[in-house]
This record gives structure tokens, sequence and C-alpha cells, in this order.
């Protein structure tokens, strides 16, 4: 056993003597390695123990072993790495600006088990063969996937997405290039004006940084209510509530889904709502809220602005039988009021491709849409369109010819 082993064992024994929760007691836990450092530094100079070439460094290994997540937290540590996944042990990867490498990093079986103990261990969730999914939300932020054989063939996959704040105002957006100034105004005028807005994309896109950069335009006076299915948006706001789903117990009750979620937001006096992302439907619940005049925004995953149109179109239709295209097409347009998409290029840089308007009209079951902003030769570029409820902005203290140069 090497020395950082040692020094391991040695402070995982006080922890458990002492009754330490490393995860919630990290000041604890920095005081117990220091004192244990200090001893084992005194025993080797007696030549009990073999001596530490580096003592900081095996510190740290410590402390990222015992209260950290082991060979993974360099990773977690480095603000570069977007997103880290396990497809086997000897197959650890990371993604940087989009581009995924793999690791040297190689793992145990054994190891892989232990981190996923560890990470669910404060976030409450379960995983077993009852339920061999789990999604859950670590102390520090990140969102944790994991699936487990038989669902997967043989290894446990997870994933840990790291939510890197690269932006929290429309005006970040712009500095990284996703955003053109003419159409950060734009947004930032329409969310102040109180326009209902869809932020669409494929995977990784950059969709929940968008939605978190159109919340840093709300006023701040308004009441802000979020619900997700675990904690991810990040936004600064004095009035504001957090909502997200609960898993069901082992005896299978006290689950708590998102409709459950948006149905209780309604409750809470909002001037805001704002739901991570809809896949099933709770899409109807959304387009019931944002129709009793409660602005809204939210996350929808679709490969186009008319696509995910599209999709909400069709998403409410899950919620029952009695819910026909009939009603909800007419829901749709007179709801949704802008859909911004953002896609990542082949170089890996995120970037918004279109901001589309939707007038309210539905022609032949179609949701009629107008682009305001699109894509022409790599650059951002104003359109024909213009968004619908100009009164809206003129009540906000806009001049919505100016602001969009006609």
């Amino acid at each position: 056993m090497d020395g950082v082993a040692v020094l391991e064992h040695e402070v995982r024994e006080l922890i458990r003597r002492r009754g330490v929760d490393p995860l919630r007691e990290p000041e604890t836990l920095d005081a117990l390695v220091r004192d244990a450092l200090a001893d084992y530094d005194e025993r080797s100079l007696r030549g009990h123990v073999p001596p530490l070439p580096d003592p900081e460094a095996a510190a740290k290994a410590v402390r990222d072993a015992v209260g950290g997540l082991g060979p993974l937290q360099p990773y977690l540590d480095d603000p570069e790495v977007e997103e880290i996944w396990i497809n086997a042990p000897h197959q650890v990867f990371v993604a940087r600006r989009g581009e995924a490498e793999l690791t040297p990093t190689i793992l145990t079986a054994e190891q892989v088990r232990d981190l996923v103990e560890q990470m669910l261990k404060v976030s409450g969730r379960r995983l077993d063969l009852s339920s061999p999914f789990v999604d859950a939300c670590l102390p520090g932020g990140e969102r944790l996937h994991v699936a487990i054989p038989d669902v997967t063939r043989t290894d446990w996959a997870v994933n840990i997405r790291k939510y890197v704040v690269r932006a929290t105002r429309l005006d970040d957006l712009v500095a990284l290039g996703s955003l053109t100034p003419a159409a950060a105004r734009f947004l930032a005028a329409s969310v102040a004006a109180g326009l209902n807005v869809l932020v669409s994309g494929p995977t990784q896109a950059g969709k929940t940084t968008m939605l978190n950069a159109l919340a840093g335009a709300i006023p701040p006076r308004e009441r802000v209510i979020t619900c997700e299915e675990v904690f991810e948006l990040r936004i600064a706001h004095r009035d504001l509530v957090a909502l997200q789903c609960r898993q069901p117990s082992l005896e299978g009750t006290g689950e708590i889904t998102l409709r459950r979620l948006v149905k209780e937001a309604l409750r809470m006096r909002p001037r805001r709502i704002i739901i991570g992302e809809v896949r099933e439907a709770e899409s109807l619940d959304m387009l019931i809220a944002l129709n009793a005049g409660v602005p809204g925004m939210c996350t929808v995953h679709a490969n186009s602005a008319r696509e995910a149109l599209v999709k909400i179109c069709t998403l409410p239709l899950l919620a029952g039988e009695n819910v026909t295209a009939a009603f909800v097409v007419p829901t749709v347009a007179s709801a949704i009021d802008l859909v911004v998409h953002v896609e990542m290029d082949h170089r890996g840089r995120r970037r918004t491709r279109e901001i589309v308007a939707v007038p309210g009209r539905v022609e032949n079951g179609v949701v009629e849409t107008t682009d305001v902003f699109r894509l022409r030769d790599d650059v951002l570029v104003r359109a024909d369109g213009f968004p619908p409820h100009a009164e809206r902005y003129a009540a906000a203290g806009i001049d919505l010819a100016a602001l969009l140069g006609r």
C-alpha cells in the first residue's frame, strides 16, 4: 500500500469514528486531512510509513477520494469541461467546447458503482433493478444520469453534465459569439414586454444557457417560478422560487411530476413561469398557463423552430384522448409568441440559428410563422417579420419599429 492509500485509509477511519459527513461538512474534512497529514509526516520521518513525495498533492487526492469524486474530481474542477460520461470502466469521456475526448482515466467496475453511490447519497434519489434509471442533481449543481444493466448491456452508463455558467445575460451571449447585438436587444425587449418564448434546439446546443440568459431580462420586480425535472437553471432574480420533480418512494408513492409542478406554480402568484424542458403531457399545462395570462418560457428538443412548434402541437395530445388537435393547434398559435432556435455547428460553436415569430394565425391546421432573424452566410441577420403584440412593447415603453430598424 503506497503512502496516499495509507493516508486515505486513516482519514476514512477518522471520519467513521467521529461521525463526519464528508460531503456535507467539507471544512471538517479539510481539518481531518490536515491533522492526518501532519501525523503521517511525523511517522514518515521515523521510517514507520513510506514518505510522500508531494504532501499537498497527496492531501488533495485524499480529499477528492473521500469528499469528492476521486479520479473524476479533476474533470469537475476543470472549468473547460462541460460534461463527463462513462461508457465502461475503461472508457471515461469528457466534452470541452462541444468536442468529445477520451481521457486516460481507467476505473474498475467497483469504482464506478462506488462513485455513483456516493453521488446519490446526497441527492435522495435511488437506483436499483426496479428503477434502473436515475436523474439527480449533485451538490455543485451538476446533473447526474445513470443507467444500469439489464437496461444497458454490461456496464453502468454514467453522465455528469456540468452547468458551466458562461452567460447570465443576453449580452454575455453576444460576447461569446452566440448572438448578435441587434438580436440580443430584440430578445431582451421581448422578454421585458412579456412575450412567451420557446427555446428549441438539439442536445447540447445551449438551450438551458439561452433560457438562463433570457430570464436575465425579466424585470426585477416580477415574481418568477421555475419548474424543472432537476435543478439546472441558475437565475439571479430577487423574487424567485425554484421547483423540481421528485421520484416515487420504494413503496411507489410520493412522486411529483412536472405536470403537478406547473399546476402548483400557478397557485404561487407567478408573474413569470419558466419550465426547464417539456417532453410529454406537461406541455398541455404549460399552454394553459400561458393562455391564462402568465408570461413564460421553456425549452424543447427540435431540429428547427418550425419543428419545435409542430412538436408543441403534438405533445399535449399525450395528456388524454379528450385532448384534440382542434384544441391544441390554435392554443399553441395564441400562446407562443417567439421561437428561438439554437444549434451547435461542426466546430463545436454554439449559436442562434433563427428567431421566429408566431402571429397567432392557423392555416389548414398549421401554425403560421414569420422570420424575425435568420442565419445568412453564417451571420444572424434581420429578416422581414415582426413579432406579435406590438401593444405590449408600447406599454413597456419600447419603440418596436426603431428596435427592428424598420
